[in-house]
């Protein structure tokens, strides 16, 4: 039986040749030619399956295992069918709520994990790009106070936006350098251009920003703020707005 079927299967193939000969000679563009092979193939495919398969399937029966068929009354009928436009119902109401969460307008996704960041316009993926994250070092200083490096993650809206922006810098970079802490408005809290040429707050210090470190972006070396390289840091700049939505796993 098998050779015969191999027999007819190589005369199937010999006459799919001829064909593909006959096309090119009446000169059908190459790409019709593959597609009517194959839609040729996979038929031939189909059918070896169903000759050969079909009867291992049966024999692999489960002796003593016996087919139960249940009928139901109406009642169970519309009982189920209850069940299935219930299903559909929640289904939808859960689209619609997901949706609800999703803007139109400019928004960014930001990959803690991975250190990747997504901007999207009109829903669709406009830019991505790798990013820097919270580091989750924990510093602690001689009076016990403690700092834990993480980028927060939720939903963040861009509170304010800054071109040239000076980095204030807070306790703990004092403590992390084994320097004194100075006054709250002391020049010395004061640094030019470590920023990048932008920022974008997320409220509670926490900051969108470019870097000095480039190398280091899509690693988790960050204080908490996030990292972008200068041209994505402009485009994503331009593109949010004060309010837009910024969303950080």
């Amino acid at each position: 039986m098998a050779d015969v079927l191999i027999k007819k299967i190589k005369s199937s193939f010999v006459l799919m040749a001829g064909w593909q000969r006959r096309l090119i000679m009446m000169r059908i563009p190459l790409y019709k030619i593959i597609n009517i092979t194959g839609y040729i193939t996979g038929m031939l495919v189909l059918t070896v399956f169903i000759l050969i398969m079909v009867p291992v399937f049966q024999e692999l029966a489960i002796p003593g295992v016996r087919t139960i068929t249940v009928q139901l009354g109406v009642e169970e009928w519309k009982a189920l069918e209850k069940h299935r436009t219930d299903l559909e119902k929640s289904i939808s109401e859960l689209e619609k709520k997901i949706n609800g969460y999703i803007p139109w307008s400019p928004y960014l996704v930001i990959n803690t994990s991975e250190n990747k960041f997504y901007l999207y316009k009109n829903r669709k993926l406009y830019r991505e790009g790798h990013c820097s994250t919270g580091s989750y070092i924990l510093l602690e200083s001689e009076n016990r106070q403690k700092w834990l490096f993480k980028t927060p993650r939720g939903k963040f809206r861009i509170q304010a936006k800054t071109t040239a922006p000076v980095w204030k810098k807070p306790d703990w970079a004092f403590v992390e350098m084994g320097m004194p802490i100075p006054p709250e408005y002391h020049y010395s809290r004061y640094e030019y251009g470590v920023l990048g040429e932008y920022a974008m707050s997320l409220g509670h210090g926490y900051l969108i920003h470019g870097t000095l470190y480039k190398m280091f972006l899509g690693l988790p070396v960050t204080h908490g703020c996030v990292r972008l390289n200068d041209e994505d840091l402009e485009i994503v700049y331009h593109s949010l707005q004060v309010g837009s939505r910024v969303y950080i796993y």
